[in-house]
């Protein structure tokens, strides 16, 4: 098969530029919604915001990987990169370095993209993977860079990117596309179209041995963030990690040819329900917020144990509801005291009441209201 890098006019991808413009007018729309909410909110609780986007979007990423990471050790590496605490305590590798890779990301978003930018990002991700050859720098191997699936002798090749030879060229080009398409480029493209390129362009070189899709997410992160003029915060990794086979599936479709419509109408599409799901994320963060400060004060350390419990599901809300036999379970409470705790969190109006004796649920209102109903 003749892969994509392989044809004639690489990398000049072919696409209709005006098939995403009500795509990009809505994408600037509903992202402008979404930041104008965030800039309502005073400095400290924009960080602790920042902390709990940042900490979701590194768990989605790693996990479209197959990499599980620790959550409470995301929150405390972020925390301490946003100056919110100061603490010693050791945070795993995996952890430790996509929060650095984030972190720098948010920061310096705007700007130019260099290599060695790209270099410390793959750096902070590779910590602790000491059996790579090539760490913070692009590849060099001679075996060629191949995505696989099956097992060995039965293995299904879904792509194959360039030689490790040609990478270092290859990526030149690359940084100096993304850097002319920017909007202050001399080619600038709009937000949707440029970012796209930017992951399908990027994960076709595969320029590193590992950690190519988190680069190349971040890579399109940053491309929207500066066509936004500050931090996107687009749930860019919940949505595609969500529907993962189809991200997959629409990547490996593009990589016989440089036609891209199919792939630019997926990317923007995820994009946009990206953006609903982070207006809903941060409307779901300042209900949050303002909860614990109505309320500090006013209820026990039983009760908060299993606020923190349900909050920690996210918007989403605890699958089923709060019950009394799962308060007991997680307070150690006894029945008298449970029934107690959860009236006066209903009175409080912390909790909403459904159903009767044995099915009776309490759920956190501002929670998906389809749950409970």
């Amino acid at each position: 098969m003749t892969w994509n890098w392989q044809k004639k006019n690489w990398p000049e991808f072919i696409y209709s530029p005006s098939a995403l413009n009500e795509s990009e007018e809505l994408f600037m729309l509903e992202a402008g919604k979404l930041l104008g909410a965030f800039s309502h909110i005073d400095e400290n609780n924009q960080k602790e915001l920042v902390v709990e986007f940042i900490s979701e979007e590194a768990m989605k990423t790693s996990k479209i990987e197959g990499e599980l990471l620790d959550r409470e050790s995301l929150g405390i590496s972020l925390r301490r990169n946003f100056g919110l605490i100061a603490d010693g305590q050791k945070i795993p590798p995996g952890e430790k370095g996509i929060t650095e890779m984030m972190v720098d990301a948010y920061h310096h978003f705007d700007e130019p993209l260099t290599r060695e930018t790209m270099f410390n990002w793959h750096r902070s991700l590779m910590q602790g993977h000491a059996h790579l050859k090539d760490i913070g720098s692009y590849r060099t191997h001679e075996d060629p860079m191949q995505v696989v699936s099956g097992r060995p002798g039965k293995w299904k090749v879904h792509y194959e990117a360039p030689p490790s030879s040609s990478v270092p060229e290859e990526m030149a080009a690359f940084v100096d596309w993304f850097n002319d398409t920017s909007p202050g480029g001399t080619n600038s493209l709009p937000a949707l179209t440029r970012a796209g390129v930017t992951h399908l362009y990027f994960v076709s070189i595969h320029p590193f041995e590992d950690g190519n899709g988190r680069i190349g997410r971040a890579l399109s992160e940053k491309a929207l963030s500066q066509s936004l003029k500050q931090p996107a915060l687009v749930a860019l990794s919940h949505v595609i990690e969500g529907a993962k086979k189809e991200y997959y599936n629409q990547l490996e479709a593009t990589q016989g040819g440089l036609a891209i419509n199919s792939w630019l109408n997926y990317f923007s599409k995820t994009t946009l329900e990206a953006v609903n799901h982070s207006q809903r994320l941060t409307e779901f963060l300042i209900n949050k917020t303002k909860l614990y400060d109505r309320i500090r004060g006013q209820i026990n350390e039983r009760q908060e144990k299993v606020l923190d419990c349900m909050l920690k599901k996210g918007a989403e809300g605890w699958d089923g509801g709060m019950s009394a036999k799962k308060y007991m379970s997680i307070t150690g409470s006894p029945i008298a005291t449970t029934t107690r705790d959860l009236k006066q969190l209903v009175e409080l109006g912390v909790f909403a009441k459904t159903g009767k004796l044995k099915t009776t649920r309490y759920w956190i209102p501002f929670q998906d209201p389809d749950y409970g109903s």
